[in-house]
């Protein structure tokens, strides 16, 4: 199995080094092009062949006389699936490029060959730029892992070569410009260049992200992956409430294969009882700069209104929300959905409270209940603060609005929790899942619930995981 790893120096993040080409990485300079394009791939990994995620690195060099669109530009990193029902992810951990310009899929190939019955698609959008000749992108950093957070089994991979610990050519890693193989040799045999191999499932080109956007479709190994910290979010481990306090803790935040989510993965955030304190466990994944403001907030959430095991009846809260850091704070802001299958705080459920507060003050709120609707199974709910009012929607239909005094007055972190109001004696143990799909937000405008799905999915065909266009605090 393989990708690239790397990570990030800051806020205390492990950081491998990064290795640079000799290669210069100057622009273009508007040379005359000679000859056709042609690329190098140079690539490197840790050597330990069985591995929780593996951590390659590729660059790509431009070696022909003329420049080089990265859009037009696409790698393969073959490897061979450990089981026929094993499903994987991958994503970016580094680039000087920025990773919200390196797309990235996994693939099944067409035709299996040994050690490559799948590959990852590496892929760039149009703000990855050009490359002049004789420039190289440096050094690009992605992850690949099982999502059943099996070891991995790169010993049998084409593209996998433990002695490859310091940059080095690879023709095991074929790179494509256009439809046309420019270096590398497939599973098939055809190597470049001059061979004219048509690229197998050839990625649609993806355009440069549009400013003012935050999108994340939750493409990560664990709470403890480098890139969900470097992307902004944190599984919580702090103390305090909601629900039953003290019981917050990262092991109920994971990123499973979910068939029936968009992309076939999403975040779990999970929450488990016996219906005593010590035997409780809630789960809060929470972005960790407060980038969202005035504009469209839209998720793609599943509720659940049976526990995944064990009997049900507990007063459960599956909430999605945006709040200001600090409670304190003179223009505090927040925005709510919660939603209570079985009720709570003596009414009964289902029910699906949503809430616009004007401070942190019991009661200071507007807000209104969507009673006797059972919600079981996905939904995209959106938030539209635009223009003095929010509006709440759930699949496109407006559910309720508040009025100027409930509008945010400043920025907001996000958060996805699941927890429990309080503690039920129902005689074995229980565990409850909400899962996330993605989620998009575009500052400052308001979008249709056509126009979110419409984007999204483009982000999904380009192979786009995580995009952050946000202004920069």
């Amino acid at each position: 199995m393989l990708l690239l790893v790397t990570a990030l120096a800051a806020a205390g993040i492990v950081a491998y080094p990064m290795l640079r080409s000799a290669h210069s990485a100057a622009a273009v300079t508007g040379a005359t092009p000679a000859g056709p394009a042609e690329l190098t791939v140079r690539y490197r990994t840790d050597p330990a062949s069985t591995v929780a995620v593996a951590k390659p690195w590729v660059e790509v060099i431009n070696a022909s006389k003329k420049p080089v669109n990265l859009s037009d530009v696409t790698l393969r990193y073959y490897f061979s699936a450990d089981d026929a029902s094993a499903a994987y992810g991958s994503n970016c951990v580094q680039t000087h490029l920025g990773c919200a310009n390196v797309t990235e899929s996994i693939v099944t190939a067409g035709t299996a060959s040994p050690n490559a019955d799948h590959y990852v698609q590496i892929g760039f959008t149009s703000g990855a730029g050009n490359l002049a000749p004789g420039a190289t992108t440096e050094a690009i950093g992605l992850q690949l892992y099982r999502l059943d957070h099996q070891q991995l089994n790169q010993s049998n991979d084409r593209s996998f070569d433990a002695k490859d610990t310091h940059y080095a050519p690879s023709k095991l890693v074929t790179a494509y410009i256009g439809s046309t193989l420019a270096w590398g040799e497939e599973p098939s045999g055809a190597a470049a260049p001059g061979q004219g191999a048509s690229a197998p499932a050839a990625a649609q080109a993806a355009g440069a992200p549009p400013a003012g956007v935050f999108f994340d479709n939750f493409h990560y190994s664990g709470p403890d992956d480098p890139v969900l910290a470097a992307n902004g979010w944190q599984a919580r481990t702090e103390q305090g409430g909601p629900g039953i306090h003290d019981t917050w803790t990262p092991t109920g935040v994971s990123f499973p294969a979910d068939t029936t989510a968009q992309g076939g993965q999403a975040l779990q955030v999970q929450v488990s009882s016996d219906g005593t304190k010590q035997g409780t466990k809630q789960a809060e994944l929470m972005s960790t700069k407060a980038g969202f403001f005035t504009g469209t907030i839209a998720a793609r959430v599943y509720f659940s209104d049976t526990p995944a095991n064990g009997p049900t009846g507990d007063h459960l809260n599956e909430s999605f929300y945006a709040i200001s850091p600090d409670d304190t704070s003179a223009k505090y802001s927040e925005l709510d959905y919660e939603y209570m299958p079985n009720g709570g705080w003596g009414a009964p459920g289902p029910e699906l409270d949503t809430t616009s507060w004007h401070s942190a003050k019991q009661g200071d709120r507007a807000t209104k209940a969507l009673k006797k609707q059972q919600l079981q199974g996905w939904h995209v709910m959106m938030i539209t603060a635009m223009n003095g009012s929010v509006t709440y929607s759930m699949d496109g239909h407006d559910l309720f609005t508040s009025d100027s005094r409930y509008f945010p007055r400043e920025s907001m972190n996000i958060h996805f929790n699941t927890w429990l109001i309080d503690l039920q004696q129902l005689g074995a143990p229980r565990t409850w899942d909400t899962k996330v799909n993605w989620l998009y937000y575009q500052a400052n405008q308001t979008v249709s619930g056509a126009d979110v799905q419409k984007a999204v999915t483009g982000l999904y065909a380009a192979g786009t995981n995580y995009v952050d266009t946000l202004p920069k605090s």
